[in-house]
């Protein structure tokens, strides 16, 4: 068995009945993603994340922005949202699994989606 995530707050092995339920802030693109446990024979508590899938849905667009030098989407997202842990957002509407795809050809054009709403 691997490992588990180390960066998923709560994430880990325990006894099942030491395991604390996994919380994500609402602005979290993991918020409404299914948390997932499996108990081995020992009692072992094992949780993780369901794969979390980007909606097909088309949203809302509030800006269309020309990468230019020194660019980052984390920069971005506190630019248009004033929070740079959204950049997710901004990731997902542009069909970037990496947020560094974003910004790393100067001249291309991204969508800034709107803010609201809650995670995918």
């Amino acid at each position: 068995m691997t490992a588990p995530p180390q960066n998923i707050p709560g994430a880990g092995t325990s006894t099942a009945s030491e395991t604390a339920p996994l919380r994500f802030p609402p602005h979290s693109r993991y918020a409404n993603v299914e948390i997932r446990s499996i108990v081995e024979e020992d009692g072992t508590r094992t949780q993780y994340l369901a794969r979390r899938f980007i909606t097909d849905e088309i949203p809302r667009i509030i800006a269309e922005r020309r990468v230019t030098d020194g660019d980052r989407a984390d920069l971005l997202a506190d630019q248009y949202y004033g929070d740079p842990l959204l950049a997710w957002r901004i990731a997902d509407a542009n069909d970037a699994e990496d947020p560094d795809q974003l910004t790393s050809i100067p001249g291309a054009v991204i969508v800034i989606p709107a803010a609201e709403g809650g995670a995918p």
